[in-house]
């Protein structure tokens, strides 16, 4: 255990040679993680061909990336303050930002999802044009939005995200309790779950259009739409994959098996996933790559003449 001395109205603590090392890495992954979801965004919007439906959704997509890194900004900003200062306490700004980061992280995972949705109307429903219209979309992307911030309500409001002393960080408190399992299944568990379920009605949906007498047209869109929700399918699994730590230190808080700087580790690896996602979210968006290419400007090259 660290030693401790009262100061005032806060606690003065030893930390571990690492702590700030570590906190000042995640503001840099956070920093240009914000700063890529930034250029995209400009580039989006400024762009006239970016402004369609998909491009729409991904627009969602990176806006979401961008309020979550800016939340995770807030919240080892004030982590590597109290490491500097090596003092522990917590106060109203502590816990809001323990609630923010929570509804970011759900918005990008839900922004995914809309991306799936929207695919899926489109292969089972080419027809039906109000679910692929822009209102409609913007409809959706207001609900999960809505959502995304009223979820956490439950355990806001109750008090039960707490101070982690050892992470200096407010945090629900993990435990095998209905509110942690709550809190996964809002925030990882439902969208991650109809991403894949979603997926794999679609590759059936198009297997039976391969054997069945199908327009080729037809056919070639459906597995065009089916290549872009794989990719989205890619992108929760690097989201999946990288944060496994956290997930992993949630199960062994049920048996109070977490290490004791859980959330420090966790942190490393989440916001590793973040810029690894905001980078494939760009590689996988044809069209916003050429959106970017028209702006590098090519290199001239100037042939020179031999006189004889």
């Amino acid at each position: 255990m660290a030693s401790l001395v009262v100061i005032d109205n806060s606690t003065k603590t030893i930390v571990e040679p690492w702590f700030i090392p570590f906190d000042i890495f995640i503001l840099s992954c956070n920093v240009l993680s914000v700063t890529i979801a930034i250029l995209l965004l400009i580039r989006i919007i400024s762009d006239k061909t970016c402004r369609t439906v998909p491009m729409l959704l991904v627009g969602n997509s990176c806006f979401s990336t961008l309020v979550f890194g800016i939340a995770m900004i807030l919240v080892i900003s004030l982590t590597l303050e109290k490491d500097l200062k090596q003092i522990q306490y917590y106060d109203t700004l502590c816990i809001f930002a323990g609630y923010f980061s929570h509804v970011t992280c759900a918005a990008q995972n839900y922004s995914f999802l809309l991306q799936a949705i929207y695919r899926y109307f489109l292969i089972v429903h080419p027809f039906r044009f109000v679910w692929h219209s822009c209102r409609m979309q913007i409809l959706f992307i207001c609900i999960a939005w809505v959502f995304v911030f009223v979820f956490p309500m439950l355990y806001l409001f109750t008090g039960q995200i707490v101070y982690n002393v050892n992470n200096q960080v407010c945090e629900l408190h993990h435990k095998l309790s209905f509110t942690v399992i709550y809190m996964g299944l809002c925030l990882f568990g439902i969208p991650i779950s109809a991403i894949n379920i979603i997926y794999s009605i679609l590759v059936r949906y198009v297997k039976k259009m391969n054997a069945n007498i199908t327009p080729n047209n037809t056919l070639v869109r459906a597995r065009r739409e089916l290549k872009m929700i794989r990719r989205t399918v890619i992108l929760i699994s690097i989201v999946c994959t990288v944060c496994f730590p956290f997930q992993l230190f949630l199960v062994m808080s049920f048996f109070n098996r977490e290490p004791k700087y859980n959330f420090r580790i966790a942190y490393i690896f989440g916001e590793l996933s973040k810029l690894c996602v905001i980078i494939t979210l760009f590689l996988f968006t044809d069209q916003l790559k050429a959106s970017v290419r028209k702006i590098i400007p090519k290199p001239t090259y100037t042939i020179g003449t031999t006189t004889l």
